[in-house]
């Protein structure tokens, strides 16, 4: 799976804070170089394509090693004497958790299914953890349907819903749930009258690749196999199946009907991942793979009732080189989004009566200069998000007309279709956010916008008047690299300011427009925030996307290198005041930019990161990411992964900047090894006598699921730790 996860763009807000639980104490990890022990090197080299290649902390890899748990559980007590230390971290956490308060109850995926039953998540004010709640029609009375907190609270580790799915009668929802940020998710079936689970749960159903039959009797879902002692980790995502089952029978008694070891004639790779589109109305069923990284991956369509049969006769509609990065079905016709001779996107539609793409025609195409990201289809109309810099707009294209019609939206910021899968209403649901509003659920009808009264609107917490600015930097090549920053009115641009640069660039993700409370703590205090949608994000489409890829990965931080120097020569900051951070896949921004000018920066923030790309493909995540970033047993892409990994790139005897590194014990996406690797790394490479810090958790993962406590304390640490080190912020006697 990709290491950002699709429905929920992985900020700040949403990593899960750190914390090492030892009987009932809550203890976090890491801290400065000179407090903890130096960890041993034990080197190990490998030749690889004729390059030496060493690895002083491999053994790191071993994360159950006692020593190495050992050596993580010291960093750790470390790191939380010196966070705790800074005086204004507890009072910046309070605020955070104020201004959260003040935007009320936090809804998202928004699922209106056929009849007007309404389902969503649901995580109320103060509250830890979102429940899945469902009405019937917009202004019903809600009712919970799961709540996760009562088992959190029986077996003391946070549990969180991965994700639902509801039969298209509403009479059962599918839903996964798994515990302490593992995204280890079991599904489980509900009786939504009864409030009960109809039989046991299924283990290794990790993901929404689920599907139910138009009769809502039976469901399809992708479960991953049980490894067998002794197989390594990154035999976990290959050879999984789709089960078919029926409501009411046991998981053996599931069938399995499409896989790589199922339908062996297809010529699907062990890294297919498959899943079935049904929808009611239509006799057909569409299995979709992918490798869970890339959305391109190959289409089959068959008659549902061949599930009824020995063998379903599945035709192939498209493979990966067709570049089909998502579809939806409804009727005879396949709607598909592509980028093949479009790179800033467009859909096709496909008569399945005669599925051969080339007869496929297009029924919307991006308007100019913007990039339409995704659609959804409404009873009589397709929608689309069409991407506009870091904002999203709505665009609906009727049929017949291919260039669409754009929506006015209240005001401007990153519009969210939320899901009618059944594709039953004329009018649209979609959620709406902004840099400084809080986000609102909106009905769509025509061109008009209302509130359906389906989350509560609190007025806007007292926050300063905040200016939005996008810019353009010149790059090391003379590209223009989007950046948009923000910051309080009548902000000098003496370089006194605490400024963060932030950036992602993977997987064609881009920095989007989101209401934040902890970003409106930092600029409160007179913080700037730079997101920097640098080569690798899809901000102008694939070129831009491929710009950022694997050989040409070097201008992703070298993109962020031009960012740093513009707010530096701008006045926005120095090199004493200006912090980097980036999260998940953006470690490679991060990592990379701050070991090319670690000059620049007092401090930075690697949040979840990859940073042993060279290794990382011999985990269980890893492997799907060949995809995205190469693999080091292939002599071409190689050398772009060692130029791309940040553990590598460290040189002994360097200034570094002041360093803290997050990472959950339990993160499924990107191994926890790769920040204490970095981190033993830089602990004995750098000579600057900042803080190098480890801050790990006990019960977090990746971020997916942590609670809102969670979230709350590590935007505190970050921001604290970022402002002691650019001298806003001072550390009390120990």
């Amino acid at each position: 799976m990709s290491l950002k996860n699709n429905p929920f763009k992985l900020s700040l807000l949403s990593i899960a804070a750190s914390s090492f639980i030892v009987a009932a104490t809550t203890i976090f990890l890491p801290v400065s170089a000179s407090a903890v022990s130096v960890a041993p090197v034990q080197e190990v080299t490998d030749v690889i394509d004729g390059v030496t290649v060493k690895d002083p902390y491999r053994y790191f890899e071993n994360i159950k090693d006692p020593k190495v748990q050992s050596w993580l559980k010291e960093q750790g007590v470390a790191a939380r004497k010196e966070l705790d230390r800074i005086d204004l971290r507890n009072t910046l956490e309070q605020r955070i958790a104020e201004i959260s308060a003040a935007t009320g109850d936090d809804i998202r995926a928004v699922t209106r299914m056929p009849g007007d039953h309404i389902y969503y998540l649901k995580r109320v004010r103060g509250g830890k953890q979102f429940k899945l709640m469902t009405r019937d029609g917009l202004k019903g009375p809600e009712r919970v349907l799961v709540d996760p907190e009562l088992e959190a609270e029986r077996t003391g580790v946070p549990h969180a819903i991965n994700y639902f799915v509801p039969a298209w009668d509403g009479k059962h929802v599918a839903y996964g749930v798994s515990a302490g940020g593992s995204e280890d998710a079991s599904l489980y079936i509900l009786d939504t009258q009864t409030g009960k689970n109809v039989g046991e749960p299924i283990p290794r159903v990790h993901e929404e690749l689920l599907g139910w039959l138009p009769d809502s009797k039976s469901l399809t879902y992708n479960q991953l196999k049980a490894l067998k002692p002794g197989e390594p980790d990154s035999e976990t995502y290959l050879d999984s199946k789709v089960m078919w089952l029926k409501v009411g029978d046991t998981a053996s008694q599931a069938k399995a009907v499409f896989g790589p070891t199922v339908t062996t004639d297809l010529g699907l790779a062990r890294l297919d991942v498959g899943t079935i589109i049904f929808n009611p109305g239509s006799r057909w069923m569409v299995a979709r793979t992918t490798d869970t990284t890339l959305p391109e991956g190959y289409l089959f369509v068959a008659d549902i009732a061949d599930l009824n049969k020995p063998t379903v006769t599945w035709k192939k509609i498209s493979s990966f080189d067709d570049k089909i990065t998502d579809a939806a079905l409804k009727g005879n016709d396949l709607y598909l989004l592509t980028h093949a001779g479009a790179p800033r996107n467009r859909v096709l539609k496909l008569d399945l009566r005669h599925p051969d793409l080339k007869l496929a025609r297009e029924v919307a195409a991006a308007p100019k200069d913007a990039v339409l990201e995704k659609f959804s289809l409404t009873r009589d109309a397709l929608m689309a998000e069409v991407r506009e810099g870091t904002s999203i707009v709505l665009r609906r294209y009727a049929a017949g007309d291919t260039k669409g019609q754009a929506i006015p939206a209240p005001f401007k910021g990153a519009a969210s279709l939320q899901n009618d899968p059944a594709h039953a209403y004329s009018d649209v649901l979609y959620t709406l956010n902004g840099w400084t509003e809080l986000p609102r659920t909106l009905l769509l009808k025509g061109m008009v916008s209302s509130d359906p009264g389906l989350r509560v609107n609190p007025p806007m917490p007292s926050l300063p008047d905040v200016e939005v600015v996008d810019v353009k930097v010149p790059s090391y090549d003379g590209a223009m690299v989007p950046m948009t920053l923000l910051y309080k009115k009548g902000l000098k641009r003496d370089g006194s300011n605490p400024t963060l640069l932030d950036g992602y660039a993977a997987y064609g993700f881009s920095q989007t427009a989101y209401f934040s409370p902890a970003s409106m703590a930092w600029l409160e205090r007179g913080g700037v925030l730079a997101y920097a949608n640098v080569r690798g994000s899809g901000v102008y489409g694939d070129d831009w996307y491929r710009a950022g890829f694997k050989a040409t990965k070097p201008n992703t931080w070298k993109d962020g290198v031009a960012c740093a120097k513009y707010l530096i020569s701008e006045g926005y900051a120095t090199p004493k005041t200006l912090g980097v951070m980036g999260t998940s896949a953006g470690g490679i921004f991060v990592g990379r930019t701050v070991t090319t000018a670690p000059e620049l920066f007092a401090a930075a923030i690697f949040n979840v990161g990859i940073m042993d790309a060279v290794r990382a493909e011999d985990s269980a995540n890893g492997i799907t990411n060949i995809s995205e970033f190469g693999s080091a047993k292939n002599p071409a892409e190689f050398p772009g992964l060692l130029a791309m990994s940040t553990y590598h790139n460290i040189k002994d005897n360097t200034a570094y900047p002041a360093i803290m590194l997050v990472h959950g014990m339990n993160d499924p996406r990107v191994d926890v090894w790769h920040s204490a690797k970095t981190a033993a790394r830089l602990q004995a490479a750098t000579d600057s006598g900042k803080p190098i810090l480890l801050r790990l958790d006990m019960q977090a993962g990746h971020g997916i699921g942590s609670t809102a406590t969670q979230r709350y304390a590590l935007s505190a640490d970050i921001y604290s730790f970022l402002l002691w080190q650019m001298g806003k912020a001072k550390q009390n006697d120990s």
